[in-house]
């Protein structure tokens, strides 16, 4: 599987989980010890009883080309015929009945259907959406003999969708209690590795945000991982009651409402006096947005790739929140992210809650410390430390899908435009296209480049807002734009770019430049002829090899040195 379809399933892994934060409020605040309203607590209820079916219904849209409506129809079908196939197959252990007769006979081995499917509902979810997705893409232009016509097309989508379904029923039906078995050792094995497994997957959940692979992570453990009264999941676990839950989300709560907003503070302090104020606003809105909501991506990304070592020593922070947190018997849970509105909402249901105060306070002063040492020991190009100021295009609400339209080089370069939860996931034809000083003068934070074909633009939490505005905006003419790019600015090196390039093997070897941010992604010729050696001399920082490309990490002069090895190369 290509890395840009995984990419692609773990964005479409957003879409059933974005509704969480409405079923977590509704719960809650239907819940005795608050509004003590039972049908709003059932509504919220019915959401989490139901992941699974939500997600075979976002997975196969996220999936589909055009995120058609009939990809979901095929995921609710090969959803309902593989869980309702597997029921009737399933045999109820004579344990579980017996001293039963009649009515009661058959409701509890219906009960006990119902609660052994309960734990395979998310995987199979996950499963229907796929193969739904997948059949849409694949066979929804096919074309059948005149007398069948009707059902061509998408009608095709949904009907194979039942029919493929009987493979995972019959499966299921038959080997449930094994299948039902290897799923409680997985969970027993990663939960029996305490603070170590929770020290890995704090510290992956932050090192994958670059790739957005990190959302495939999440799903399992939040809502596969461990087992309570037919619930799975940290999540799942967390809201039906289970005292053992959230163990991997307290962690994130010091990080995200603490630790990140304490690096705002410090990026603010070490900004260059005259600019502050320009930055300043920037700034406060990442830190007030991490702190109320748990969104950091904008923060993260802003020193992601200026400092990589910085950004290794955040996530093993993350990493060492998650074993503290769980030392300390603290467990928190959230329904959207960890920030202030799921810690209020859900404090009742934690334990030991109170103990986020001293210990956020402890990672407040951590991350400032480091941040502002960091920053000013290695002289970091933060915000407001840069030597051009950071332009911000205004433009009309109705105009923001055009502006950034262009920015992306047209219509003409993008063939896929996605969001996830704070950045666009783009397919591009050519990323060297791209206008990043437009982009970021429209507000992006940063850029992943996983592909020469594929572009992550970090935006906040408007990302979904405003690829709705682009896939509007395409196809209108973009002339009628008002508005002007910013000046270029003047960019130099002190880097000796001869020697760079005849580290590269000299400019005939050089195939193709592309700049990210901090680093140039160099495709060579042939890659042999490099010398990693002559390249760290000149200056290079670091370096990363692929197949036949190479990434140079340079740091703030990197767009000097691109622009000096581009026309080194004419």
């Amino acid at each position: 599987m290509k890395f840009e379809n995984i990419q692609q399933l773990g964005r479409a892994l957003m879409l059933p989980i974005a509704v969480l934060p409405a079923a977590g409020i509704l719960l809650r605040i239907g819940q005795p010890d608050l509004l003590n309203i039972a049908f709003i607590a059932s509504a919220g209820a019915a959401i989490f009883q139901n992941l699974g079916l939500l997600f075979a219904l976002g997975i196969a849209v996220g999936l589909a080309k055009e995120n058609h409506g009939a990809a979901a129809l095929a995921g609710a079908v090969f959803f309902l015929v593989a869980t309702t196939g597997a029921k009737a197959l399933m045999l109820v252990p004579p344990s579980e009945l017996t001293g039963l007769s009649g009515t009661a006979l058959s409701l509890a081995a219906e009960h006990f259907k119902d609660s052994q499917l309960a734990k395979l509902g998310v995987p199979t979810g996950i499963l229907s959406g796929f193969v739904a997705g997948w059949l849409y893409n694949r066979f929804h232009t096919i074309r059948l003999p005149e007398y069948l016509a009707f059902f061509a097309g998408r009608r095709f989508v949904p009907i194979a969708a039942g029919f493929l379904a009987l493979i995972p029923a019959f499966i299921i039906g038959t080997l449930w209690p094994s299948i039902s078995q290897a799923m409680d050792s997985a969970s027993h094995a990663v939960l029996s590795l305490g603070s170590v497994g929770l020290f890995i997957y704090g510290t992956l959940n932050r090192l994958l945000i670059v790739t957005g692979l990190h959302h495939i992570l999440n799903n399992l453990a939040w809502f596969n991982l461990g087992s309570y009264h037919g619930v799975t999941g940290d999540l799942n676990r967390f809201f039906a009651g289970d005292p053992s839950a959230g163990a991997f989300m307290s962690g994130f709560f010091p990080v995200m409402m603490f630790g990140l907003p304490a690096a705002c503070l410090a990026m603010y302090h070490t900004a260059r006096p005259e600019r502050r104020k320009e930055v300043g606003g920037m700034l406060a809105s990442m830190a007030l947005t991490a702190f109320l909501t748990g969104v950091t991506e904008p923060i993260e990304f802003s020193f992601m790739f200026l400092a990589p070592p910085l950004y290794v020593l955040h996530a093993l922070l993350t990493g060492f929140s998650m074993v503290l947190m769980n030392i300390l018997g603290v467990h928190l849970g959230f329904g959207f992210s960890a920030g202030l509105f799921d810690y209020v909402i859900n404090y009742t249901k934690a334990q030991k809650a109170w103990l986020l105060l001293p210990v956020g306070l402890v990672y407040f002063a951590l991350y400032y410390s480091v941040f502002r040492f960091a920053i000013q020991r290695f002289n970091l190009k933060t915000l407001g430390r840069d030597d051009a100021p950071a332009t911000t295009l205004q433009a009309a609400a109705t105009d923001r899908g055009a502006a950034y339209l262009t920015a992306l080089g047209g219509a003409d370069n993008l063939t896929a435009v996605d969001a996830c939860t704070t950045r666009l996931r783009l397919s591009v034809k050519s990323n060297t296209g791209i206008d990043e000083a437009s982009l970021r003068a429209l507000g992006a934070k940063g850029f992943v480049r996983p592909s020469p074909t594929a572009l992550q633009v970090v935006i906040g939490p408007e990302a979904d807002q405003i690829a709705s505005e682009i896939k509007a905006a395409i196809g209108k003419p973009l002339a009628s734009i008002p508005l002007e790019k910013p000046s270029p600015s003047v960019v130099s090196t002190s880097l000796p770019v001869g020697a760079v390039l005849a580290g590269l093997g000299g400019a005939g070897n050089v195939k193709a430049l592309t700049l990210c941010a901090s680093r140039i992604v160099v495709e060579l010729a042939d890659s042999r002829l490099s010398d990693a050696g002559v390249l760290r001399r000149a200056g290079i920082r670091s370096l990363a090899r692929g197949a036949q490309s190479l990434h140079l990490i340079i740091g703030p002069e990197a767009e000097g040195v691109f622009a000096a090895l581009k026309a080194g190369r004419v």
